[in-house]
């Protein structure tokens, strides 16, 4: 374990203990609770401005272990549930590009469910999950703008974990409801997470080729709106458009300019982007030094 790391792991066990210390004299343990929230929300906006990938990597495992027993702790307390939810995800994509899928699978899972108990409707949302995709329809079309972070958070990791999991019947059959969801989110924020419902819709459409009933334009369009969102600052929405449309649709000269935009352009113009795009950037290099490959 890093130095650094195990300074950031120390200043949260102190800082909670501290916060803990307090609960008897505050007029509300909620406020401790908010606390403890607001700081794990601060650690996460800190990781988010790293360049170090393998910084994060390294890290990643104790801070789930550290965030799982803040939900112990804390059970109800949607932000700490909010926040475990998206660094199960984040980890998980980490192992799936590694090509672990089987652990990047249970990390998902452990994500979608953080994320679903964030959800105000929590038992209500659980039991119509297995319900036909039509009666989900009718559900979700109740859900406000404040329901979009933790819907999109489950959805997220629902995508993964099928993302993970290609050659499961059950898996493929989940896809219709998690499309559901990301539409539902585009409809009430289609802005949230820069786009990234979009990204999702655009990687869903492309997956499909024209000849099978596919839509490629409807999938170009979802790439180039979360690019528009992002205001060409989220890079990785230009690597998911070389490599899910432009190299399937074998548009080589797109497939480089795209890949080039993201090579020739700064990580951290946006310091909370910084590590999303760092490794965007890698990624990028690594497509392009395949493209012969590819087409």
């Amino acid at each position: 374990m890093t130095r650094s790391l195990k300074s950031v792991i120390i200043f949260l066990v102190l800082n909670l203990g501290a916060l803990s210390g307090m609960a008897g004299c505050l007029p509300s343990k909620r406020l401790t609770v908010g606390c403890a929230g607001m700081l794990v929300e601060d650690v996460a906006k800190a990781s988010a401005k790293q360049t170090d990938v393998s910084l994060i990597a390294e890290g990643s495992p104790a801070y789930l272990m550290l965030l799982d027993g803040m939900v112990e702790a804390y059970p109800e307390e949607r932000r700490l549930l909010l926040a475990a939810a998206e660094a199960y995800r984040s980890y998980a994509a980490i192992q799936t590009a590694r090509g672990n899928a089987e652990r990047a699978s249970r990390l998902y899972i452990r994500g979608k469910d953080y994320a679903l108990r964030a959800m105000d409707q929590e038992e209500e949302f659980r039991s119509i999950l297995s319900q036909p995709v039509d009666a989900l329809a009718v559900y979700v079309s109740s859900f406000s703008k404040k329901d979009v972070p933790a819907l999109f958070s489950f959805a997220g990791c629902w995508a993964g974990w099928i993302g993970a999991n290609p050659e499961s019947v059950r898996a493929m059959a989940d896809l219709p409801r998690v499309v559901l969801l990301m539409e539902r989110v585009i409809a009430l924020e289609e802005t949230h997470d820069y786009g990234g419902a979009h990204l999702f819709m655009g990687i869903y459409k492309s997956a499909v080729p024209p000849v099978y009933g596919g839509k490629p334009e409807e999938a170009r369009w979802h790439f180039e709106r979360a690019i528009e969102i992002g205001r060409g600052d989220f890079l990785m929405a230009y690597v998911y458009y070389a490599d899910h449309y432009a190299r399937k649709m074998l548009k080589r000269d797109l497939f480089i300019d795209l890949l080039t935009k993201v090579i020739e352009s700064p990580v951290d113009r946006i310091p909370e982007l910084a590590l999303i795009n760092t490794i965007a950037r890698t990624r990028a290099e690594e497509m392009l030094n395949h493209g012969e490959d590819y087409f």
